[in-house]
């Protein structure tokens, strides 16, 4: 789970920086590349492997305090890219500078803290920390509440743009925003219980234990939040990708007799620009060609083409092999054009598509 979880985050950095290179002034997004740069850092201090050579190159604590810097780190730019996602650009901009004013004074604060103590202080975990030492107290309590803070401030916003988007992007707003406030909350008791330990008082495990599955489950539900409309948006384009490419691939025998009678109808590919051809190798062009292909092809066979709305698909394409026949034989057109397929006035691009796809087959198991 670990694992896939840091794969995940890494890929969504390679993706914000690739946006990001495409878009260099963009703000917001430059935010929200610099967000998940910093939870993709802090990500690895968190693990017992990564927190251990870590310290081992710059000394124990040090790793805790360049973990907690990051998430100081990430949370600002959380907050930014709705600072500078605001209506009013100007205000927005000096909010950010007020609110990077205040993280650099928690991160100023902290680093204080760790540096005055022994280094043996924070080499364990929040749970094994010796709150009655002061500065440990104090480097749990002020990372504490600054996280309860913008967390909280951005599951506001968030919360307050789930509600005039539509879905999916809603739904994963909702979610986001949760998980947000689910993480504000889980950074409250983290820091009752650490003004409880520091006065002498004691805490059970089971509730630390709780109190951790929630902050676990609050990250998930964000994770899930963030990443739900893009995947969804994935899942649909591979659908539609798929589709295409089966529907593409059934329209070849009508495609075929039609490039067969009118060549000249298909744009030769030489004739495109070179970023024009890359683009036609997309299966959506390619496929999008081949439908106005079949169309024009259809369109200038109908002089030949004599049918009845009675007419079977296999009847159809029996007779639409004829007329190719009596068009490349040079037999003079029999009556004036008709609808090819006594298709009705009113139509759907969809319903075009359906017969189009249904003649083709009829032809595939005719031949």
């Amino acid at each position: 789970m670990t694992a896939v979880f840091l794969i995940g985050l890494i890929a969504a950095v390679g993706w914000k920086l690739y946006q990001l290179a495409k878009a260099p002034h963009d703000k917001p997004l430059r935010s929200v590349t610099l967000c998940l740069v910093s939870a993709a850092l802090s990500y690895p201090l968190a693990m017992p492997g990564g927190a251990t050579g870590f310290d081992t190159v710059a000394g124990h604590g040090a790793a805790k305090l360049a973990q907690n810097v990051l998430l100081l780190a990430a949370v600002y730019f959380l907050m930014c890219f709705y600072l500078y996602s605001a209506a009013d650009e100007q205000l927005g901009r000096k909010r950010a500078r007020r609110e990077g004013i205040l993280v650099a004074v928690v991160a100023v604060a902290i680093t204080i803290t760790v540096v005055t103590v022994p280094h043996e202080v924070f080499a364990g975990s929040f749970a094994t920390t010796d709150m009655a030492v002061p500065q440990a107290a104090l480097f749990y309590i002020v990372t504490g509440l600054y996280l309860m803070y913008a967390l909280a401030t951005a599951a506001l916003w968030t919360r307050r743009f789930a509600r005039k988007s539509p879905k999916p992007h809603s739904t994963g707003l909702w979610a986001a925003g949760t998980g947000m406030f689910a993480m504000s909350l889980a950074c409250a008791i983290r820091a009752v219980i650490v003004t409880v330990r520091s006065q002498g008082g004691v805490v059970s495990n089971g509730f630390m234990a709780a109190v951790a599955l929630l902050l676990v489950v609050a990250i998930l539900l964000f994770v899930f939040g963030v990443t739900y409309p893009g995947v969804r948006t994935r899942l649909a384009s591979c659908r539609l990708w798929f589709q295409h490419r089966q529907e593409h691939r059934r329209l070849e025998p009508l495609w075929a007799l039609m490039v067969e009678a009118f060549p000249h109808s298909v744009l030769p590919a030489d004739s495109l620009s070179g970023r024009a051809r890359r683009r036609a190798d997309g299966i959506h062009r390619r496929y999008h060609r081949r439908l106005v292909e079949c169309r024009d092809g259809l369109v200038q066979i109908s002089p030949y083409l004599a049918t009845d709305p009675a007419d079977t698909p296999e009847q159809l394409a029996q007779r639409l092999r004829a007329a190719v026949d009596a068009h490349q034989n040079n037999v003079a057109a029999p009556t004036p054009a008709r609808s090819p397929m006594g298709i009705p006035q009113q139509r759907s691009r969809e319903a075009d598509v359906q017969e189009l796809l249904t003649l083709a087959d009829a032809l595939r198991v005719s031949s």
